[in-house]
């Protein structure tokens, strides 16, 4: 195929070379204006909400916790081992590669060179956390064990209690702490992190990562930003609006007041709110099992792409 370069004239040494497999310009291009169609839906409400100057305490935390923008988003990338004809766009994108006749590509050597570690931690984890078998005990306490016996000025949302503080507190002191996920877990208070079953850190965070967890599933989303443009956006944008969904049902199990959001509490204080709360744990691990797969896959395509010549 010629020399490859990176933008900025790269050393072709380090290049990933030009893959067999090439997306015709009409086909590649119908398939990033429908995915730039589809993130502008998802998005509307949030570019709106920038407009005016508004905040959504629940569908918010997609974008300021994860630390993506919509134009960000809307960019599509066929992920590894895919050219495109006539990518001049692409070709100017950082880890893409490009040569005279108009393809452009993934760059996965140069990608690797800079995140192999992360690729494989991700793919170590996805696949620890695809072996475990789920559990769907925990209730959705983690946000409640984030409140316990704190002063509402420390409280990480803006919104109202359902139930009053003494009767938060009541609800985690009548409850096991079961929760899994580190990055929910650090948020404990200190009055609530002795309570729960297992002792998190960043370096044991593969041991117990479950697929029952919502903040592991909605992980999911992070993980495929991580891993851009060296995996597919369709994957990215399905982990995205899988993520919203599992947020929102996060929230309603909070201990906090949504109903100012449209969106019903699930009352895990009490029995019918706790089967509620497992069986949304039961349908997102199912779905999730089939995003971690393809995750998986995506991980597996990159780290076995062809050497550098």
């Amino acid at each position: 195929m010629g020399t490859h370069t990176r933008p900025g004239g790269s050393s072709p040494a380090y290049v990933t070379p030009c893959p067999d497999q090439t997306l015709p310009h009409d086909q590649w291009q119908e398939q990033a204006a429908t995915h730039a169609a589809r993130v502008d839906t998802a998005t509307a409400a949030r570019r709106d909400r920038i407009a005016h100057g508004e905040t959504h305490p629940v569908d918010d935390f997609m974008y300021d916790y994860y630390s993506v923008r919509p134009t960000l988003l809307r960019r599509w990338h066929p992920g590894a081992g895919v050219a495109l004809e006539g990518a001049a766009s692409h070709a100017s994108w950082r880890w893409y590669a490009h040569n005279q006749h108009g393809l452009a590509w993934v760059d996965t050597a140069g990608f690797l060179a800079a995140r192999e570690d992360t690729v494989r931690f991700v793919l170590s984890l996805m696949r620890a956390t695809a072996s475990r078998t789920p559990r769907f005990g925990c209730f959705g306490m983690h946000e409640w064990a984030m409140v316990y016996r704190t002063d509402p000025s420390e409280r990480r949302h803006h919104l109202p209690l359902r139930l009053s503080a003494a009767e938060t507190n009541d609800v985690v002191d009548d409850n096991d702490l079961g929760c899994t996920h580190i990055d929910a877990f650090r948020f404990f208070t200190p009055e609530a992190r002795p309570r729960n079953a297992y002792a998190l850190t960043r370096a044991n965070q593969s041991a117990y990562e479950q697929p029952g967890c919502l903040h592991a599933n909605m992980d999911l989303y992070k993980w495929c930003t991580k891993l851009l443009p060296a995996i597919p956006s369709a994957l990215q944008q399905d982990a995205f609006e899988f993520a919203v969904r599992v947020r929102r049902v996060d929230m309603q199990a909070s201990p906090y007041d949504v109903s100012s959001l449209e969106l019903e509490p699930i009352r895990v204080e009490t029995s019918a709110g706790k089967a509620e709360y497992a069986e949304h744990q039961r349908v997102f691990a199912a779905e999730a099992s089939s995003l971690r797969m393809r995750l998986i896959d995506a991980c597996e395509a990159v780290l076995a792409s062809p050497p550098t010549p």
